[in-house]
């Protein structure tokens, strides 16, 4: 994301596109809860116990945090109007992602000074608690001031981090407060440019999060019961000397106000027999143990510009790991050496992908992410894992961009010479399902692809009104329920087929 002189560099007739539709059926979410306060749960026990076929969605990007579902039994073509939509519902604003565990969704967004945890029933919509507490977070480059992180699920327990700082875990039965930490107050944090945005991750009973504290707190692991601080890593002693990609590889000379996290969510993933805790902060990635925070190794990867962000989670195949970031970064894959204390670069490439914010997926020895830094240059790229080789790309609409409109009744866009809807991706986001690529466009278009390395091949695609300007969170596949999350709104439509 970037500051608002540099946000957009859209040709004028596809500016028109920033004003998106307000649905006139949609249930509007307001709180009278006061803060640090939650309602009780009206649903029973027994109607939350899911009975549909499927797997939860509890994290960032589904079950194993790389945006691929293993679900089947769904739709193989949408009807023209699109999958039935089970309910909507209107939240404040925000830009995280929801989660789901079993039958509980639960989403985070932002109502006037409040920040809200809100929990829903996923069949229903039904509003079971909403926990909600004080904030003035202002985001310094305009964009809006909720949330960017996915909660966290476990079967009894909702994992919260909100811009702020605030560190949170609630009941997930009851939507009571457990413990909280206010990490600004804690650490020593410089200014983040967007706040709080890497998702916290569960690695057994620990809840690891990129707080970015000065010197050497850039990553904190809590017990994830009590709070409790069990290790800090990563800061100063990682990157004071570190050899970077200025010429001649120049050493880092560590200031002491740098900041340290971006806004990529970590992963923890199996390498040689070992866990790796991959954390692709600022300057770059580190690998840590997540028993104690040891460091193995690590890796610069930051872009020149002082005005850019890693964002694009890392990706994992086996021993290798892609990195990929626009701000003219482009994309690299590192190969972990069986010592599991270093690494090779198999291939680096500052033209190549570059991933915003959306996380690239990966399927049979192919990347397919977003790559661009705008929306109007934003493509959906296929690459070569192994080589790093660009395949295809597409921004979804083969006629050119001065053509595109509105309508304003839908929100569809559309081919201002021919008045019919087209797809234009933008900065989209991705995730695979039983061979297929569910894909929600920047603008909200919903689209159900097949993704080769020949080609990119559009099955189906549907405008929800709801789904407005921005919709930057990836969708959430839980027992054939398709979650969707605007700026605005939150959306469950059901793609799953009758009878299954």
């Amino acid at each position: 994301m970037d500051a608002p002189q540099y946000r957009w560099s859209l040709v004028a007739v596809v500016a028109v596109l920033l004003s998106s539709c307000q649905p006139a059926t949609a249930q509007k979410s307001e709180s009278t809860t006061p803060a640090a306060n939650s309602t009780a749960p009206q649903a029973t026990e027994a109607s939350l116990k899911s009975t549909r076929p499927g797997e939860d969605w509890p994290q960032f990007l589904g079950p194993e945090g790389n945006g691929t579902s293993h679900e089947t039994g769904l739709l193989e073509s949408w009807p023209e109007a699109g999958p039935p939509m089970l309910w909507n519902h209107r939240l404040g604003e925000g830009y995280a992602p929801p989660a789901v565990q079993g039958e509980r969704v639960v989403v985070m967004h932002r109502q006037r000074d409040q920040e809200f945890v809100e929990c829903f029933h996923a069949q229903t919509g039904e509003s079971l608690w909403k926990y909600g507490y004080d904030t003035d977070y202002e985001d310094p480059y305009g964009y809006n001031g909720g949330s960017r992180c996915a909660p966290v699920l476990t079967a009894d327990r909702c994992y919260t981090f909100g811009p702020q700082g605030k560190l949170l875990c609630l009941d997930l039965i009851q939507g009571t407060k457990v413990w909280e930490i206010e990490t600004t107050e804690r650490w020593d944090i410089p200014r983040h440019f967007f706040g709080a945005g890497c998702t916290p991750i569960l690695e057994g009973n620990m809840l690891i999060v990129l707080i970015g504290g000065q010197p050497n707190s850039g990553v904190v692991a809590f017990d994830a019961a009590t709070g409790k601080v069990l290790w800090e890593s990563v800061g100063k002693a990682t990157w004071d000397g570190a050899k970077t990609d200025e010429p001649g590889n120049k050493p880092y000379e560590w200031t002491g106000r740098e900041m340290l996290v971006s806004y990529s969510t970590p992963i923890c993933a199996t390498i040689h027999g070992e866990r790796h805790l991959l954390c692709l902060m600022r300057q770059g990635l580190v690998s840590l143990n997540p028993a104690d925070g040891t460091e193995r190794f690590h890796y610069w990867f930051r872009s020149r510009t002082h005005e850019s962000v890693n964002a694009a989670r890392p990706v994992v195949v086996d021993d290798t790991i892609l990195l990929s970031a626009a701000y003219e970064t482009g994309a690299a894959l590192l190969k972990v050496k069986p010592d599991n204390q270093s690494f090779d670069v198999v291939w680096r490439n500052k033209r190549g992908l570059s991933t915003h914010w959306s996380t690239a997926v990966v399927h049979n020895g192919y990347a397919y992410g977003f790559s661009g830094r705008h929306e109007d240059e934003a493509e959906l790229q296929c690459i070569d894992w192994q080589t790093g080789d660009l395949q295809w790309q597409t921004n979804g609409f083969a006629g050119k961009l001065a053509d595109l409109g509105i309508e304003q009744a839908t929100g569809r866009i559309v081919d201002r010479t021919t008045g019919q809807p087209v797809t234009f991706f933008g900065r989209g986001s991705t995730i695979l399902v039983d061979g297929k690529a569910i894909i929600l466009a920047e603008r909200g278009t919903l689209i159900l692809a097949r993704l080769t390395p020949e080609k990119y091949t559009e099955i189906s695609r549907v405008k929800f009104p709801e789904m407005g300007y921005p919709s930057w969170a990836a969708p959430v596949l839980s027992r054939g329920r398709l979650f969707l999350r605007s700026e605005s709104h939150i959306v469950c439509v059901d793609v799953a087929k009758p009878g299954e």
